[in-house]
C-alpha cells in the first residue's frame, strides 16, 4: 500500500505518492526544493531527523538548510566531527572544543599543546575528508554499548555524561569507523559543508564556519584579546569549581554541593564587578558608564549591581534603562516579513534619549519614562536628577552605539559589553551555546513578565539573533571592558522553568521542531532548585524574585 509525503516549501506544499519507502535525500532530489546544497536534514512530522531517516506511511516534511538555526547548529556540528576525526588521524588525540566566538568555535587539543603545523596538518586533512564525500551514517545503540564504544574511544566524560541522562538506546554517528555523540542529527555526508577555516590562536585554534546571516561566507576573523582574557578568567573559575563538563557538575549536584555551586559562582560575578567599578573610579572624567549587550544578557541586575559597587566609593549613581525609551508599539518599526523589530536602533526615541541625558549631565532634572511591554506604550515614570558628582549608568542593547551620546564627550564614557560570554561543555565536542543560554532565559522572563508565550518567544528569536549581529555586537570590540553574565549553574536552574514551558508547544505548532532540539539540550542538565538563588543573581531578572525589581 503506498503513501503522500507533503513537502513544505515556502509558502507551498509539494504533494508525492509513493508505494516504496523513501529517505530524505531521495524525497530532496524529487523536489522542487530550490536550496539542495544547503540543506542538512529534514522535519518529518514536525521532528528533526537526518536526510538518512525513511517515511513510509503519510508524513508531513519540510527540508531544513544553514538559513535556519536548526541548519546551522548541523553544520557546525558536521564540521566538529570531521575535526575530530582529521585530529585522530593527523596528530593524535582528541579535540575539546572550549568557546564558541563569532567568527567559530576556539578549540584546544585535550592533552597536549597544538602548534601551527598541527593546525595545518588537521586542516588539510579536513579538506580531504570533505573531498571524499563520505558517509556520516546513524547508529541506535543500547545505551551499555554506547558508553563502551565512548570509553574506547578515549571519551569519558561523554560516556560518564550518558550514564547521568539515561536515554537507552543512545543515537550516535559514525564516519571513517569513528563514533560521534551530538544532540541533534548530522549532515548525511562529510561533502556537506564546504565553506570552514581552520586557523591557528595561540594556544589552540579557531574553527571558522558561516553564521546564519551569511550562510555561504565566512565572518571575518575576529579575535578580540579582552575577549581572550575573559575566556581564560573563567577557565580559572572553572579549575576553582573543579567542574569541566556537564558531567562533573551532575556529580557535584549527586553530592550535595549545589548550594557551593551558586555561592561560588555569584563570588566570581562580586569580583568582576568590582574590578570594573575600581576601573571606573581610577578615570576621574566619567560621568556616564554605557552597558550593553544582546537581549537576556543580565544588562538591568549588572547595571543595578554596579552601582552598588560604585557607591561603595562614594558615588551616588543612577541606573537608567533604555528599554523604556522604546516607541509606542503603532510606530515601532518593521522587518522585512512585517514584524515588529525591536532589535533596531530606530525602535528607541533617540531624540528623547540624547535629550534626557544632556540634560540629566548639565544637573537638571527631568522626568524619565516607563514603557510597558504588555501594551505596548509609556507612561510618565520618577523624576530623577544628577549632582556634579554623580554618575549616570544606561543600559541596553543598543548602549555602545554612539548616536545615542553624540554630545558627551568619550573620556566622560566608560562601555561595558555584557553578554553571557561562556556556555556549559556537555562534553569534549558538545557545549551549550551563549545564544540558547539567552534564549532559555528569554522564554522564561517573556512568560513571567512581558505576557508572551514560549511559541511567540521562539518565533522572534532569529530577528533577535540577526539584529544582534548587525546593531549589538560589532560595538564588543570597542568596548573598555567586558563582563560575562554566565553562571555556570544556570541551566539546571532555569531547567526548572524552561522545561514546562517547551512541553506544552503542541505538534501542530511551527515551533514545534525548536522546541524538542531546546528540550533535547535540557535532557544533558540535572536539576538544581531555584531557591537557594540569591535574589542579587543576574539569573533572578529572568526567573523573578529579585531584589532590584520595581
Amino acid at each position: 500500500m503506498g503513501f503522500y509525503v507533503n513537502v513544505s516549501k515556502e509558502q507551498t506544499t509539494e504533494k508525492f505518492y509513493t508505494e516504496t519507502p523513501l529517505m530524505g535525500h531521495e524525497v530532496l532530489s524529487l523536489s522542487g526544493f530550490k536550496d539542495k546544497d544547503r540543506t542538512m536534514a529534514w522535519r518529518v512530522n514536525r521532528i528533526l531527523r537526518p536526510l538518512s531517516w525513511v517515511v513510509d506511511e503519510d508524513s508531513d516534511v519540510e527540508f531544513v538548510d544553514t538559513t535556519t538555526f536548526e541548519g546551522v547548529e548541523i553544520y557546525r556540528n558536521t564540521l566538529t566531527f570531521i575535526l575530530a576525526l582529521a585530529c585522530r588521524k593527523t596528530v593524535g588525540g582528541d579535540i575539546v572544543v572550549r568557546y564558541s566566538m563569532r567568527s567559530g568555535y576556539y578549540c584546544e587539543l585535550e592533552n597536549k599543546e597544538v602548534t601551527e603545523e598541527d593546525v595545518d596538518l588537521m586542516f588539510s586533512e579536513m579538506k580531504r575528508l570533505v573531498s571524499l564525500s563520505l558517509p556520516i551514517q546513524m547508529a541506535t545503540l543500547p545505551l551499555d554499548k554506547a558508553r563502551r564504544i565512548s570509553i574506547r574511544q578515549g571519551n569519558s566524560d561523554r560516556a560518564n555524561l550518558m550514564r547521568w541522562v539515561g536515554t537507552d538506546p543512545i543515537t550516535m554517528y559514525r564516519c571513517a569507523g569513528i563514533y560521534g555523540y551530538f544532540g541533534g542529527p548530522l549532515a548525511a555526508t562529510t561533502g556537506r559543508v564546504l565553506a570552514f577555516d581552520l586557523n591557528y590562536c595561540a594556544p589552540g585554534f579557531l574553527l571558522r564556519f558561516p553564521s546564519i546571516t551569511d550562510p555561504d561566507e565566512l565572518p571575518p576573523m575576529d579575535v578580540i584579546p579582552k575577549l581572550m582574557d575573559v575566556f581564560r578568567e573563567y577557565s580559572n573559575w572553572l579549575n576553582v569549581l573543579g567542574l569541566s563538563t556537564m558531567d562533573s557538575l551532575h556529580e557535584r549536584v549527586a553530592m550535595g554541593k549545589s548550594i557551593d555551586l551558586i555561592l561560588i559562582s555569584e563570588a566570581f560575578h562580586s569580583e568582576a564587578l568590582l574590578r570594573i567599578a575600581n576601573e571606573i573610579m581610577e578615570r576621574k572624567d566619567v560621568r556616564l558608564v554605557c552597558l550593553a549587550g544582546p537581549s537576556s544578557s543580565g544588562k538591568t541586575t549588572t547595571s543595578k549591581r554596579l552601582a552598588i559597587q560604585l557607591q561603595l566609593r562614594g558615588k551616588h549613581p543612577i541606573a537608567l534603562a533604555l528599554d523604556d525609551y522604546y516607541l509606542e508599539r503603532k510606530f515601532t518599526p518593521r522587518d522585512e516579513n512585517g514584524n515588529y523589530d525591536f532589535e533596531v536602533l530606530e525602535a528607541l526615541d533617540v531624540s528623547l534619549i540624547n535629550e534626557h541625558l544632556n540634560a540629566l549631565l548639565a544637573g537638571e532634572e527631568v522626568q524619565i519614562p516607563k514603557y510597558d511591554f504588555v501594551t505596548g506604550s509609556r507612561k510618565p515614570g520618577k523624576r530623577i536628577k544628577l549632582t556634579a558628582d554623580d554618575i549616570l549608568i544606561i543600559e541596553g542593547i543598543h548602549g555602545l552605539n554612539d548616536r545615542l551620546t553624540e554630545d558627551i564627550s568619550p573620556s566622560q564614557k566608560y562601555k561595558v559589553f555584557i553578554s553571557p560570554l561562556t556556555g556549559t561543555n556537555l562534553d569534549s565536542y558538545n557545549r551549550i551555546g551563549t545564544t540558547d543560554t539567552r534564549l532559555f532565559r528569554r522564554i522564561v522572563r517573556d512568560y513571567r513578565t512581558r505576557g508572551h508565550n514560549p511559541e511567540n518567544t521562539l518565533r522572534m528569536w532569529p530577528s533577535v539573533i540577526k539584529g544582534s549581529h548587525k546593531h549589538i555586537f560589532p560595538y564588543e570590540a570597542g568596548a573598555d571592558t567586558l563582563f560575562n553574565s554566565s553562571l555556570v549553574y544556570e541551566i539546571p536552574v532555569l531547567k526548572g522553568y524552561a522545561e514546562p514551558l517547551l512541553r506544552a508547544i503542541p505538534e501542530s505548532s511551527e515551533e514545534y521542531g525548536e522546541a524538542q532540539r531546546l528540550l533535547s539540550v535540557l535532557s544533558f542538565a540535572p536539576v538544581i532548585p531555584s531557591e537557594n538563588v540569591p535574589n542579587l543573581s543576574i539569573l533572578r531578572e529572568f526567573i523573578g524574585g529579585s531584589c532590584f525589581d520595581d
